[in-house]
């Protein structure tokens, strides 16, 4: 029987931690994206923003401040900061803050390009929430709500805008009973989860998924402190309705395989990492509870039978608990040469789910910016609302602009040619 990582590590955890109400354990993961921060070169971490479009003095900064405070104070994993005591990684809680301020936009410049600058500026030492305005010089307001990546996932970000347009309206003082209790027993639960789903059976079906990868050679890190530049392209495909919703995540599973055909060669391959919502039966909707980052195979690039695809990816759920350091462990011993590095991204989103942030009765148009970082050589992001936007950003030191192209392209008609037929 192989050794069970979660289980080690909650012996370790137990051993050094336990008995302090400041220090947490670290889900699956969690633990996932303190391993993408020590594979990147300058040890950033993962950040997911948000842009919201409010015409011009609607958003008040000091207003905005206290919300966000009050946020944090109400969700642990807005209070955590990642440590590591004895050689084990913890979450040690401190007091709620946020980073609130306004960016400055250059003279001829636009506020997308002052927010873009200072969110490839983030800083690890901060706290995991940032809130960060900039204001067009004859134009509206641009505001950026970003997290690090360890805090949340896309399911629960309906949570942090509708308690920040909650807090925001509320605007008052009065303190609210904050989520720890409720917290930790969703952490428990989710680990007692990891460890169950970290069995033989569990392992030997991520050795015969991932046992196929290896890492690429990648081009030497320019030694710069800031990520490098990315670009970006989007489209709108009409929205999947009827038996076509069903069938949206596995096209797009097959989808990114060509992309990724196009970009690094049929003949390897590729890790593409997708995270998986969910929390254990029982455990309350909080944030920086959430399931897993899972990991599926690439292809050759030509498009799948979505019927088999999808029964593979059926399995891959039925273990969707089992962690990702547990998968890295399990591809290895099946003789894969990888360190758990993604060749690409996929992360979806049903925008129904998601409530619009609201600042002072006025509901933020979402837009996207182009540039911001990426945890891949190249990551696909879909929103299913009343359309299906599918965007693709690389790393223009890992894909040259005509390559991510194209790998779109194929991504795109892989989508249609499976979508069109519901």
């Amino acid at each position: 029987m192989p050794a069970i990582i979660t289980a080690a590590y909650l012996a370790r955890y137990r051993s050094v931690a336990a008995q302090s109400a400041e220090l947490l354990p670290l889900t699956g993961a969690q633990r996932r994206f303190l391993l993408s921060r020590r594979l990147d070169p300058q040890g950033r971490p993962t950040v997911v923003p948000l842009f919201f479009a409010f015409p011009r003095g609607t958003v008040d900064l000091a207003r905005l401040r206290r919300a966000a405070t009050r946020l944090a104070a109400l969700h642990p994993a807005l209070r955590g900061r990642p440590a590591t005591l004895r050689g084990t990684p913890v979450l040690r809680l401190g007091e709620p803050s946020a980073e609130v301020r306004e960016v400055a936009v250059a003279p001829g410049g636009t506020a997308e390009e002052a927010l873009r600058r200072a969110l490839l500026a983030w800083s690890p030492d901060g706290p995991p929430l940032r809130l960060l305005l900039a204001r067009e010089p004859d134009g509206g307001e641009l505001l950026a709500l970003a997290l690090d990546h360890s805090a949340c996932d896309e399911q629960s970000l309906g949570i942090v805008t509708a308690d920040l347009s909650r807090l925001y309206q509320e605007d008052s003082a009065d303190p609210q009973d904050p989520q720890d209790a409720a917290y930790r027993e969703a952490v428990e639960l989710q680990l007692a989860a990891e460890a169950a789903a970290s069995s033989p059976a569990a392992f030997a079906h991520w050795a015969t998924r991932l046992g196929a990868l290896a890492d690429p050679g990648r081009p030497t890190p320019t030694g710069s402190q800031l990520p490098p530049p990315t670009g970006m392209v989007t489209h709108r495909l009409p929205a999947a309705t009827g038996a076509a919703r069903g069938a949206v995540f596995p096209a797009l599973l097959d989808g990114v395989s060509a992309a990724a055909a196009v970009l690094f060669g049929s003949q390897r391959t590729p890790a593409l990492g997708y995270p998986w919502g969910g929390r254990p039966p029982g455990a309350e909707p909080v944030l920086g509870c959430f399931l897993n980052t899972l990991v599926h195979p690439g292809s050759d690039g030509s498009p799948a039978d979505l019927a088999d695809l999808s029964v593979y990816w059926w399995d891959d759920l039925d273990h969707a608990d089992t962690p990702f350091d547990e998968l890295v462990h399990a591809a290895r011993s099946a003789g894969a040469s990888w360190s758990g590095a993604l060749d690409g991204l996929l992360t979806f989103e049903d925008l129904h789910r998601r409530p619009p942030l609201v600042l002072g009765g006025t509901p933020g148009r979402e837009v996207h910016l182009t540039g911001r970082p990426i945890g891949a050589p190249f990551a696909v992001s879909a929103s299913h609302g009343d359309d299906l936007l599918v965007r693709l950003a690389w790393d223009r030191e890992q894909c040259t602009d005509d390559a991510a192209r194209a790998a779109f392209d194929a991504l795109l008609n892989t989508l249609r040619h499976h979508l069109h037929t519901f």
